[in-house]
């Protein structure tokens, strides 16, 4: 399809792909609400560096009040807690028959496919490390699982066509019919994460500590039993071992804490998206869109979430400067894991 691919969000995850997918030439517009970057993309190039590649990348790019004309294909790649109000910008420049691609944290295809259909909604899972530094600047800090699918498991053209899109960036990128399951197990993999952003540890460092373990196991296990609640069957990558969670087995979960140790020892990013926005950036984080979510679906479902909830609590205790980051505020939860 020789359309231009719209990518709405031009940070960590966003500015990657169309940085990549421009220069293996195709025609990509960039949309960002931090003007200075747009305007570094469009007239500097957008930098990417580290130790995957490093390279510069000219892309067309414009604020959403400059943006022009409708698309076929578009892809999200904002903050999962302002999916609404990026819909409310781009629902007017999706063609008729297009399809919006979520390739955010969380479980944002939900509040896509009410917005604009289940039919125009695709899954997208991606979990390679990368970090927005400044206007025009991006780390790719290494290579990890992405997978595309259809919300309903079917295999189509469209997803056939931005599967071989995210293999430019991802050779080892996956075309599955369980997008939910990568969904879901990037959600159990996102809450230990979120912990390690309650330290000034990196991910490495926080989920190696031995007497935070039970922490990181009550974490992984609430968010697998929610799973198991909605039905869903998810799927662990680069470390993340959900059954072991699920099941409470305490030898495999420690082997599944360790794989994750190691395979975040083995990146530039040293510490996640969260802790950057929380020590770095001084800005709200995606809590409530990712945990506060699985909170929510606890109380439905009838299945306790005593861990997630303290953490909710204890990140917005960052977020408003009534708390700093700490190991205290991990060990303050292990009493809540017996």
């Amino acid at each position: 399809m020789s359309e231009p691919i719209l990518i709405w969000g031009a940070g960590a995850i966003g500015g990657i792909l169309g940085a990549y997918l421009a220069r293996a030439g195709h025609d990509v517009r960039m949309v960002d609400i931090v003007e200075d970057h747009v305007r570094a993309m469009r007239e500097d190039g957008l930098v990417i560096e580290g130790p995957v590649e490093a390279f510069t990348q000219k892309l067309p790019a414009s604020t959403p009040a400059e943006l022009k004309g409708r698309f076929q294909r578009i892809i999200l790649a904002v903050k999962a807690h302002h999916t609404e109000a990026a819909l409310d910008m781009l629902v007017p420049h999706l063609a008729p028959g297009g399809f919006v691609v979520s390739a955010q944290n969380g479980l944002n295809e939900i509040a896509i496919a009410n917005r604009i259909g289940t039919q125009n909604t695709v899954g997208c899972f991606v979990n390679y490390g990368a970090d927005w530094l400044e206007p025009g600047r991006i780390l790719y800090g290494n290579r990890a699982a992405v997978a595309v699918g259809e919300l309903d498991g079917r295999n189509i053209d469209r997803t056939r066509e931005i599967h071989a899109l995210l293999r430019i960036v991802e050779p080892n990128a996956v075309l599955t019919d369980n997008i939910w399951g990568y969904l879901w197990g990037k959600l159990g993999y996102g809450a230990l994460l979120f912990a390690t952003a309650l330290t000034p540890l990196s991910m490495s460092d926080a989920m190696a500590r031995p007497e935070h373990r039970a922490v990181y196991q009550a974490l992984g296990h609430e968010v697998m039993r929610l799973a198991a609640a909605q039905g869903i069957e998810p799927l662990g990558f680069n470390g993340f071992d959900p059954e072991a969670f699920r099941i409470a087995d305490t030898a495999r979960m420690a082997a599944s804490l360790d794989a994750m140790v190691e395979h975040n020892r083995h990146t530039a990013k040293t510490h996640s998206g969260i802790w950057r926005d929380l020590a770095v950036r001084k800005r709200r984080t995606e809590v409530d869109a990712q945990v506060g979510l699985l909170v929510d679906l606890g109380r439905e479902h009838g299945v306790e979430t005593p861990t997630l909830a303290r953490m909710v609590q204890l990140i917005h205790d960052i977020e408003e400067g009534r708390r700093e980051q700490s190991p205290d505020l991990v060990s303050e939860m292990v009493p809540l894991c017996s």
